[in-house]
């Protein structure tokens, strides 16, 4: 499953997660849920998606095959190479 395409939920799961949704905090029972005290492998913004918009781009087809030899996900490894060169550029503008 591609992320960010999940399978539609069934009706029975959707009416499990309303009906949960619906619950007040009061009535969830939380008792067999340990207490997270080690914080040290958590990443601050894992969940942020950017808006991401469609682009036509020319770039030189050494670049393009160098990313996509390295597999699927290449447009988003990418976007991470650019965001990196951003990053560090940004202190200096």
């Amino acid at each position: 499953m591609k992320r960010g395409n999940p399978e539609p939920l069934t009706p029975e799961l959707q009416a499990e997660l309303d009906a949960l949704g619906a619950m007040p905090e009061s009535e969830i029972d939380t008792t067999e849920m340990p207490a997270v005290n080690d914080w040290s492998n958590s990443v601050r913004g894992a969940f942020y998606r950017p808006i991401k918009r469609p682009l036509s781009l020319r770039l030189d087809a050494d670049i393009i095959d160098w990313f996509q030899r390295q597999g699927q996900g290449y447009q988003t490894r990418m976007n991470s190479a650019l965001r990196e060169y951003v990053e560090r550029h940004r202190e200096r503008a």
